[in-house]
């Protein structure tokens, strides 16, 4: 007999092993009809196996194999058929093992297709080709192999439909269990889970930054359309936190060329009469900044927070002496940053309104009160009519409008809510009132915003430092290793206070980004209670 011809036998179960099969789940009923069918009349079908050291792996029969040991233990003998075989070889068989016995479920399905696409170089044609499978269901069970574990086992089970994980597969990964949580918990439908994903979801048609990186991004749900007949609409992305990302970074970039056309255009006016830099400092009106204080030196304990002491002046970035230097104080450096911080707040406050219905109804009765409901932005809201009470509103008569908000369910009439509160604290034309807002809110400004590269690259060297003081990496490094770090170029200085072993600036919040000029500490908080809220896919 040659090496290439399988050899038949019996083996006790002990010699063998499991293999590489792509098969995951296994049916408890089935597994025990099988086990009763095995003491009855035993393993009719000889398991299938390769070499694999002083044992013996599995190719194809696992089912029969467990069944196997519950009937017989591990002392019993089975048939077996023993071949030589590849890695790919004994994949192949697995698969058409599991087609031809027992249907595979969708999960098996994509992990064979990503080892199948390993195999053959990243080529989706040949995969499919050899797995016999069409195009279009290989790149779908490609998109199911993003799914957690979890989601996966909840499939196979059928505790969920194939629907809810083809929602699943478009959320991000870490978002996945959580909302699986919600999904078992409330026994929500497939179509309820469509909706509570779409409240979730972010309108790329109004994203302010460069979409083109999204046009084959798999979190963007025309992706999803041309693979699953379960999706999200169109236009929309369902990775929230990337979305937020890019649009901070857009903004920024934003208010950073707004900023520099301003300087260059105060540079080209012709000089002012008086002193241009009492001008400048003095020129800090409605910037939510409190005007009491000239330097966190004179701060003693304000609405329960201490600020820290002044260390002992550290020499100046030029090695030389620093008295011809105008004084650093909380509201010189703040003169630098009052777009910024009126950006972030902003965005927290709107962010704070968007995710609590109360809060927006609020609001919205002051603005309305007040007379400043109408500087919200026409176009910020016909912009997401569609989205926010449906998608034939905006071309409906106004009649009609009318009819369909009043036929909004009270989840949907919250969204609204939510959303023009939002766009108010966008749009109201004085910080002053978003500055309010946030105050009555208790708004983190945290939450939205933390030191950053772009942030300290506003600063000179003697303002970095008085950051660093108030900050407490001052403190962390010692006075002596931050006045060596300060010698270097500012590029290098901003990187060693943002890379400083054992410091996190995670939770700071310098006083020139806040609203009442006070150093913000990292806040103490308690350990999260488990939430299994849908809506924290849009953390």
């Amino acid at each position: 007999m040659t090496p290439a011809e399988p050899i038949r036998a019996t083996l006790p179960l002990s010699l063998i092993t499991k293999g590489d099969n792509p098969r995951r789940y296994f049916d408890r009923k089935k597994h025990d009809e099988l086990v009763a069918s095995i003491r009855l009349r035993g393993i009719l079908q000889p398991i299938l196996l390769r070499p694999k050291g002083e044992l013996y792996a599995i190719v194809a029969g696992e089912r029969r194999y467990r069944a196997g040991l519950e009937a017989y233990g591990p002392d019993g003998e089975v048939p077996v058929i023993i071949r030589e075989m590849t890695d790919q070889e004994a994949l192949d068989a697995a698969i058409a093992e599991n087609d031809d016995r027992d249907d595979p479920s969708e999960t098996e399905q994509a992990d064979a297709a990503v080892r199948y696409l390993a195999a053959c170089q990243n080529d989706r044609a040949e995969a499919a080709r050899r797995l016999g499978w069409s195009r279009a269901k290989l790149d779908r069970r490609l998109a199911l192999a993003e799914l957690s574990d979890a989601v996966k086992l909840a499939l196979d089970e059928r505790r969920i439909k194939v629907g809810h994980a083809e929602l699943l597969a478009a959320v991000p990964g870490d978002k996945q269990d959580k909302a699986l949580e919600t999904i078992l918990a409330a026994g929500l439908d497939v179509g309820k889970t469509r909706e509570l994903l779409m409240r979730v979801t972010q309108n790329l048609a109004a994203a302010c930054f460069d979409k083109t990186e999204c046009t084959t991004c798999p979190f963007n749900s025309a992706s999803q359309r041309t693979l699953f007949e379960t999706h999200i609409d169109d236009g929309h992305c369902t990775n929230p936190g990337c979305f937020e990302l890019k649009t901070q970074t857009a903004e920024a970039i934003r208010f950073e060329e707004q900023e520099r056309a301003e300087k260059a255009a105060r540079a080209a006016a012709p000089p002012a009469t008086g002193d241009p830099q009492d001008d400048e400092n003095d020129d800090d009106e409605d910037d939510g900044i409190d005007d009491t204080e000239a330097s966190p030196v004179d701060r003693t304990e304000t609405h329960g927070r201490t600020a820290p002491p002044a260390p002992a002046p550290l020499p100046s970035a030029s090695g030389g002496s620093s008295a011809h230097k105008p004084t650093v104080t909380v509201k010189s450096i703040a003169g630098r940053t009052s777009d910024l911080r009126e950006a972030k707040w902003r965005t927290a406050v709107a962010r704070a309104l968007a995710s609590d219905a109360v809060k927006a109804h609020t609001a919205i009765l002051v603005a309305a009160m007040s007379g400043t409901l109408p500087q919200i932005k026409a176009e910020t809201l016909k912009a997401r009519a569609g989205i926010l009470v449906g998608a034939t509103f905006p071309d409906l008569p106004y009649g009609g409008k009318i009819a369909e908000i009043r036929a909004l369910s009270e989840p949907q009439a919250a969204n609204v809510l939510s959303a023009v509160g939002a766009a108010y604290a966008k749009d109201v034309l004085t910080f002053a009132h978003v500055a309010d807002l946030a105050r009555a809110f208790a708004v983190d400004l945290r939450d939205v915003w933390q030191v950053d590269k772009a942030f300290l690259e506003r600063y000179t060297k003697d303002e970095l430092k008085f950051i660093a003081q108030e900050c407490g990496l001052v403190a962390h490094m010692g006075e002596k290793g931050f006045a060596k770090l300060l010698t270097a170029k500012k590029a290098d200085l901003i990187a060693g206070m943002l890379n400083r072993p054992g410091f996190d600036w995670a939770g700071r919040l310098p006083s020139s980004m806040t609203l009442d000029g006070q150093y913000g500490p990292p806040p103490v908080r308690a350990a999260p209670p488990p939430e299994a809220a849908i809506t924290e896919l849009a953390a």
